[in-house]
């Protein structure tokens, strides 16, 4: 008798982590948005809400790191071939 082979129900579990990974990244730059709207508006005070002002510091640190570290993997990665074949054609 053989065994019924059936695929895992999270078959593409890193692909569904960086859509996760993605999208909290989109909402933590959204709300750092809209606390610098609401800021250059007038609406809100950094001073009167110093728990928002300090956690909206934290994402945006947060996101500066994340995109300076994917620059500098990106950099890294870099296959060597092609920036040989860009310099040699001038450009």
């Amino acid at each position: 008798m053989s065994a019924l082979r059936m695929p895992h129900p999270i078959q593409h579990h890193p692909v569904l982590a960086q859509t996760i990974r993605d999208g909290f990244w989109v909402i933590a730059l959204g709300a750092i948005g809209c606390y610098a709207f609401f800021v250059a508006l007038g609406a809100i005070k950094p001073g009167q809400v110093v728990g928002l002002s300090i956690a909206v510091a934290i994402l945006g640190l947060l996101w500066i790191a994340r995109a300076w570290s994917t620059a500098h993997l990106r950099r890294i990665e870099r296959d060597p071939r092609l920036a040989h074949a860009r310099e040699r054609r001038g450009f």
